[in-house]
């Protein structure tokens, strides 16, 4: 994820992000399927992994904002 798609990420919804996070977890369970059935030899599962952290982190940071 690039600086431009981090900044971005501040600037949507709880709503988008927790349907974005839920995209991006589909996208991670597929790779790590993908690479133990040997179709996948170069993954990119922990930039996957680390995305939907920050997505996550985004979402908790909006929470506490609110509350």
């Amino acid at each position: 994820m690039k600086q431009n798609d981090i900044r971005a990420l501040q600037e949507k919804t709880v709503a988008e992000l927790q349907a974005q996070v839920a995209e991006l977890s589909k996208e991670l369970a597929r790779a790590r399927l993908e690479m133990k059935a040997g179709r996948r030899q170069n993954t990119h599962i922990a930039m996957i992994a680390d995305d939907v952290a920050r997505v996550k982190t985004v979402i908790r940071k909006k929470e506490l904002e609110t509350a």
